[in-house]
């Protein structure tokens, strides 16, 4: 009984969420809260502040002046800590790549540890970088 009770819990991990935005990356994550894909019923549970928050979602091109804010987020947030940046953007700057003020490498100003490729990312693609750091956890159990 009791080691049913230990796979329980396991099974229970929820992770908690922070956004961090820009231009168009709010409409990327809109679709996995709606409620046709509704992410807390798959354990994703959003967060409003970076202290309580596991991962960092990030999306959207970044400027030089948000890229601040965003280090001074990842250094909010509590460790073990994860940040999953969404997009194309974020990878290489998109579309905006050849502005001067455009980040073209979020990894470059805080550690990525997932990058999730689209513009925008589907949704599936969302759960299965959510479905990795799950993994994550429960090896490190």
């Amino acid at each position: 009984m009791v080691k049913q009770a230990i796979k329980m819990k396991r099974l229970i991990k929820a992770i908690w969420v922070f956004n961090w935005f820009n231009s168009c990356g709010f409409a990327e994550v809109v679709p996995i809260a709606g409620s046709r894909w509704d992410m807390e019923r798959f354990g994703i549970i959003l967060t409003g502040t970076p202290r309580h928050a596991d991962v960092l979602f990030i999306a959207g091109y970044q400027t030089f002046k948000s890229m601040k804010r965003a280090q001074r987020i990842c250094e909010q947030m509590a460790d073990p800590k994860a940040v999953i940046a969404l997009g194309a953007c974020t990878m290489s700057g998109g579309m905006y790549w050849d502005s001067y003020n455009t980040v073209k490498r979020v990894s470059d100003y805080i550690p990525v540890n997932i990058y999730v490729p689209g513009c925008p990312p589907r949704p599936e693609a969302l759960f299965e970088a959510c479905e990795k750091i799950f993994q994550h956890v429960r090896a490190m159990q």
